[in-house]
């Protein structure tokens, strides 16, 4: 099958967004926008990170070559990092939380753990992408989309919003993660923004129609691009990740976006918190920063695919803005009730504990 000219492109932007990445990466006046300029910001910080050491382990170590501050990364599931600290309290020897959604750090703010952070670095960010408290910071946002096969599913067939999905004619159709943390996000914002009941009756409906459950996302996007069914709920990035590793040739797939405030397109975000009880909070504060500097939000924006959080940095070239999606708001503190979501989702079915 020959590739829409809009995937030949895409390759092309990937590639060339990744060259001009690893050619400013060693411009040693890379980082000079970073607020880590404070002589006192030194030593080493220990960093709990629910974003693989893949992801991560580059930008950290940018920072480390700008700053000379040493960073060491203990990485694993968000949630799992949020309870350890938890478990840990003020002896925790983590002085910041990197975690890969928000409900994980607004489980740490509730139990206090977090210092505040500086007015100078939350007006870095739009309010929608921080802690009402002041106590985290979103780093970048992702947002849920329907992956389709265009082989299998013409463009005027795909769903408006998540309710068409409940439609019988999807039956067996659609891909799924349950015990992905961006999937059981997207559950815990059902909740909150159509009630516990709302989301059961949705829930059922989904469960009606027999979705196939996967271990991952990026397994849910592969079944959807060989055509194992039709259509995925995955994280917009991971279509850009498969074509920048496989070239546009090998990629089928597209990314639907749901529009006007539908829960399908829930913006979640990866972000990060000082502990309290850090033992070196200036370098702590200093990585923050950099995250958000131009240098940081370039690396999530064509690095990873994400969409950047501060000002000065635009989306990776193909993404639409937040704007044109218009997703729905809500207080992303609120993603926190992680542990109701996935008594729900056992109790229609869809999790298997």
């Amino acid at each position: 099958m020959t590739r829409t000219p809009r995937h030949a492109r895409l390759f092309a932007i990937l590639i060339a967004a990744t060259v001009a990445l690893a050619a400013c990466g060693g411009d040693s006046d890379s980082t000079t926008d970073a607020a880590t300029g404070d002589t006192e910001a030194a030593g080493s910080i220990t960093v709990y990170s629910g974003r693989s050491e893949e992801l991560v382990a580059p930008i950290i170590d940018e920072f480390t070559a700008a700053t000379g501050i040493d960073v060491e990364l203990r990485a694993g599931d968000s949630g799992e990092m949020a309870a350890l600290l938890l478990t840990e309290g003020d002896a925790s020897p983590a002085d910041v939380f990197f975690s890969q959604d928000a409900g994980a750090l607004g489980a740490v703010e509730d139990a206090g753990l977090f210092a505040p952070l500086p007015d100078a670095t939350l007006d870095l960010v739009d309010p929608a992408y921080r802690s009402t408290q002041g106590n985290w910071i979103a780093t970048s946002g992702r947002m849920r989309v329907l992956v389709y096969n265009p082989d299998l599913v013409a463009d005027a067939d795909l769903p408006a919003t998540i309710d068409d999905l409940l439609d019988p004619a999807w039956k067996g159709k659609i891909g799924f993660a349950p015990t992905n943390a961006s999937w059981q996000s997207f559950v815990t914002a059902l909740r909150v923004l159509r009630g516990d009941d709302g989301a059961r009756t949705w829930l059922e409906g989904f469960a009606a129609n027999e979705p196939v459950a996967y271990e991952k996302n990026g397994v849910v996007r592969d079944a959807v691009n060989s055509g194992e069914v039709s259509v995925g709920l995955v994280n917009h990035y991971y279509l850009y990740e498969k074509i920048l590793a496989e070239g546009a040739d090998a990629v089928v797939a597209k990314n639907h976006y749901f529009k006007n405030q539908d829960p399908g397109s829930l913006v979640n975000v990866a972000g990060v918190g000082i502990l309290a009880s850090s033992d070196n909070a200036t370098a702590a504060q200093a990585l923050v920063d950099f995250l958000l500097s131009a240098d940081g939000q370039t690396y999530f924006a064509e690095k990873t695919f994400e969409y950047p959080v501060a000002s000065g940095v635009t989306p990776f070239a193909d993404l639409p803005t937040i704007e044109e999606v218009n997703p729905p708001a809500i207080d992303l503190a609120d993603l926190k009730s992680i542990e109701a979501t996935q008594e729900l989702l056992s109790s229609v079915g869809l999790l298997t504990k």
